[in-house]
Formats: structure tokens, sequence, C-alpha cells
């Protein structure tokens, strides 16, 4: 029998990733055009820089369906305690933060890249409290 409050962590991490990544992904939709100056001067000396409407578009995509997958995955792991939905929520969010921190790398912005380093530890204990 499955206690009541085994899906407690789980549930909260869903809850904290749902959370940045649909307030990140409606702010760069709603600031559009800040959002694209801000990442353009970001990578102006990468190689990056002439692609950064359409990596935001990719990268506001992963975290909607992140957030889809982990609103539907705490619904999942409340009614039915099922735990694959809320699993793949987290697994694409953590490979969307290696996106993220990859770029971080390549703006040579380390600090920018540890801040990212700590959503990622979270969202793969996450995964990990739910396989």
């Amino acid at each position: 029998m499955i206690n009541s409050t085994a899906f407690t962590v789980p549930i909260l991490i869903l809850i904290y990733i749902l959370i940045t990544f649909l307030y990140s992904a409606i702010e760069k939709l709603l600031k559009w055009r800040e959002s694209v100056g801000f990442y353009t001067n970001h990578f102006k000396y990468s190689f990056i820089k002439n692609f950064i409407p359409l990596l935001l578009i990719i990268v506001i995509i992963l975290e909607l369906i992140s957030s889809v997958l982990c609103l539907t995955g705490i619904y999942h792991l409340i009614v039915f305690k099922e735990k694959i939905i809320g699993f793949n929520g987290l697994v694409l969010a953590a490979i969307t933060l290696i996106g993220l921190m990859f770029g971080q790398r390549i703006a040579k912005d380390y600090s920018g890249a540890m801040q990212i380093t700590v959503y990622f530890i979270l969202t793969v204990f996450g995964a990990f409290l739910l396989q």
C-alpha cells in the first residue's frame, strides 16, 4: 500500500519546476523584444549570436512542455499514484537546463552556469525520486 505522503517531496519539486519554467516562458513571451535584446547582447561574442530568436523559441517551447508535464504529473501522482508523467517532465526540464547551462558556458558566464546547476541538481533529484 502506498502511503498518502509518499509523493510529498516529488510533488513539491514538480511545483517548484512548474513555477520556475512557466514563469520564465511567460516572461520571455510577454517581453519578447527585451528578451531578444538581452540574449543578443549576452551572446554577442559567441557563434550563436545570430540564432537568438530561434533558440529563444526552442527554449520557450521546452519550458512550456516541461511545465505541462509537471502539472499533469502532479495530478497523476495525487489521483492515480502514477509517476511516469512527472518523471518525464523532470527529465525534459533537466535536458532543458543542460542546454541553458551550455549556453552560459558558451557566453563565458560561469557564475550563470553555476546558478543553473542548482536547478539541475533539484530536478535530477526529483526525477530520481520518481524513477
